[in-house]
């Protein structure tokens, strides 16, 4: 039963990294302790505030963003950091060799509803001369990533991560309140199945992902010759998941909602660190165009349309784009 630090020492040669992920657990665990409790803590229900990105905070959501802040910046290791739930970066340790980007709760729309909710978090380099209180210092493409990883809140708080030599899963024993290793070189199998989409958005796609998904839905009579079943948790992390442990398609594509805003999800924040575990598993992350770890970011909370998951699927997707 190998815990978690002793992993990370026989899997990197950063010992920054160890610590950085190590602190990370820290924060992790306070926030599914405190998800575990609920109302009896009093944190469910609305913030009664927006973050940046225009949309209502639960009481938990900034509870986490600041547990994370809190933990993060007491590590030296970290230069810097950066939250989908903030506008702006917060610089922390000028001698820090890391940046950590994170979205403290995913999903947070199911949380008063006890359905999976996670943390998100992605590693990178911070660059001599960088300022970590300046966007631009954050800028890298998603295949610049030393590490990245979420952290599962369910019937048990489960950790995936990836250092870029394959992706593992650890659970958090409670006996002992340490994160211990359970499945090793975790592998997304080649072909699926099973999609998940918001189909309440389908009159706003783009005409090549209408056409594939009602390609989908005609079954083994249609043009992919084979019957699919749909999902929808409308919690990423959850989604994910799903595809780490039985494979499948995990799809939220750009629509014509709002033009300016290529899809919903953010680049820095869920679509890098998840396309990075994603490949690392042997699937494969698009914007249904082309390769969303290729993408140079123009700011820390720029948006992207995701389509991840078993490669040949993925494949599919981009044959009907074009």
């Amino acid at each position: 039963m190998q815990r978690l630090r002793t992993f990370l020492q026989q899997h990197s040669d950063n010992p920054a990294l160890t610590d950085v992920i190590d602190g990370l657990m820290v924060a992790c665990k306070d926030i599914a302790h405190r998800i575990q409790l609920g109302a009896a803590a009093g944190v469910l229900g609305s913030a009664e505030r927006e973050n940046v990105q225009g949309e209502c905070q639960k009481k938990l959501d900034v509870i986490s963003n600041d547990i994370l802040k809190q933990t993060l910046a007491q590590q030296p290791a970290v230069k810097g950091m950066a939250s989908e739930e903030e506008e702006l970066p917060v610089a922390a340790n000028p001698d820090g060799s890391l940046l950590v980007l994170f979205d403290p709760l995913d999903g947070s729309s199911n949380i008063d509803v006890n359905v999976t909710v996670g943390t998100i978090f992605s590693i990178l380099p911070a660059r001599d001369g960088d300022d970590a209180g300046a966007e631009s210092a954050y800028l890298q493409p998603g295949s610049a990533q030393l590490a990245a990883g979420y952290v599962l809140y369910g019937p048990s708080t489960i950790l995936v991560l990836t250092l870029g030599n394959g992706v593992y899963s650890f659970t958090l024993d409670p006996r002992i309140g340490e994160f211990v290793l359970q499945r090793e070189q975790i592998a997304i199998p080649t072909e699926t199945k099973e999609f998940a989409i918001n189909m309440s958005n389908q009159r706003f796609w783009l005409e090549p992902m209408q056409n594939y998904v009602a390609d989908l839905l005609q079954g083994e009579e249609g043009p992919l010759g084979k019957r699919y079943n749909m999902r929808w948790i409308a919690s990423m992390v959850a989604e994910i998941h799903r595809i780490m442990t039985r494979g499948g398609l995990f799809m939220y594509p750009y629509d014509r909602r709002e033009p300016n805003k290529p899809g919903k999800l953010r680049l820095m924040y869920e679509g890098n660190p998840m396309s990075f575990l994603v490949q690392q598993a042997g699937g494969k992350a698009s914007t249904a165009f082309t390769d969303i770890m290729n993408i140079q970011p123009q700011g820390i909370h720029e948006r992207v349309s995701v389509v991840m998951g078993s490669a040949q699927e993925v494949d599919n997707v981009e044959r009907y784009h074009g």
